[in-house]
């Protein structure tokens, strides 16, 4: 049983119970579900990931004036509820307080977004940590009858803004091709050895960004990010496999082959989606022509360099 079952499982044993009692008249007020940072909330989660911040919990949210009204009396009858349930006990960590019990819905979304409410300028959906926005939309929703909570969800599941999608896709290619197809082969023959290794990381972790992009999903926080590719649908599959093939080799020709592999993969793809129609296997060449389908001026104004 991963984390998110047993969370699930233990609102319905004991959060129902909790909220059909002395909360029952704020029962259609309250959201419940477990979401936010954790390898529980993105379902990854095994017998490792028990030793810290993992066990029975979940969140719930309150909007502001019901938080103010009864969020400490409903935080005692939670902290109330048993410790154990079928043979777990949640372990918290000196970092890991907040991640379950009661919370306010505004100061829960600003932590990952830095503001309470949601994007509301293509600027301030560029400026977030596709590892925030992944966190914030992780896990799942139990009950939620006011859908506050759900409402600010589902726009940002909803992903970015297409303006906004096409200026990270083009960023991408230009790190991309950077790193992998022009520094990466440099710096070996330099005998640069801690740039080369180094290439061949920001290389890998910005194509996987890309493939979350094209899949229009969120990038997860990077020791997740190669294990999540396997949910995706454009690319996932074969990404996954190539990434690991090429971090495991020790030969410099092999690696050239598999960022080669990689990058022709990524072109044909643009290609399919109309977003180029160049044919260079380089993909700095790809990411002028992609950034200039957007239609914001001001974001368009930008360097193809940041997204």
């Amino acid at each position: 049983m991963n984390g998110l079952q047993l969370a699930e499982r233990y609102f319905e044993r004991y959060g129902n119970e909790l909220l059909d009692g002395e909360f029952a008249a704020c029962r259609e007020r309250i959201a419940a579900g477990l979401a936010g940072d954790g390898s529980d909330c993105l379902g990854f989660d095994d017998e490792q990931s028990r030793d810290h911040d993992w066990g029975p919990g979940f969140c719930l949210w309150l909007a502001d004036a019901d938080y103010a009204a009864i969020g400490a009396a409903l935080q005692r009858a939670y902290d109330r509820l048993p410790k154990s349930f079928a043979g777990f006990e949640r372990s918290i960590t000196e970092w890991g307080g907040g991640r379950v019990g009661v919370l306010e819905i505004g100061a829960w979304y600003k932590q990952f977004l830095g503001h309470p409410e949601d994007p509301q300028t293509l600027f301030d959906w560029l400026r977030i940590p596709e590892k925030y926005l992944a966190a914030c939309t992780s896990g799942r929703v139990f009950h939620d009858p006011l859908d506050e909570f759900s409402r600010r969800r589902r726009r940002l599941l909803a992903f970015y803004p297409d303006d906004v999608r096409l200026a990270k896709i083009a960023a991408r290619c230009m790190s991309i091709g950077q790193a992998g197809q022009y520094n990466f082969a440099r710096t070996l023959t330099r005998g640069e050895l801690f740039a080369a290794r180094y290439a061949e990381t920001k290389f890998c972790n910005d194509l996987m960004s890309l493939v979350y992009l094209l899949n229009r999903r969120y990038a997860p926080y990077y020791k997740w990010l190669h294990r999540g590719l396997l949910a995706l649908p454009r690319l996932g599959h074969v990404v996954h496999a190539q990434v690991a093939a090429l971090v495991s080799s020790a030969d410099a020709d092999e690696k050239r082959a598999h960022i080669d592999t990689l990058c022709a993969a990524v072109i044909t793809e643009l290609q399919a989606e109309g977003l180029t129609d160049s044919g260079s296997p380089f993909l700095v060449d790809q990411g002028p022509q992609i950034h200039a389908h957007i239609d914001d001026p001001a974001l368009r104004r930008l360097s193809v360099l940041i997204g």
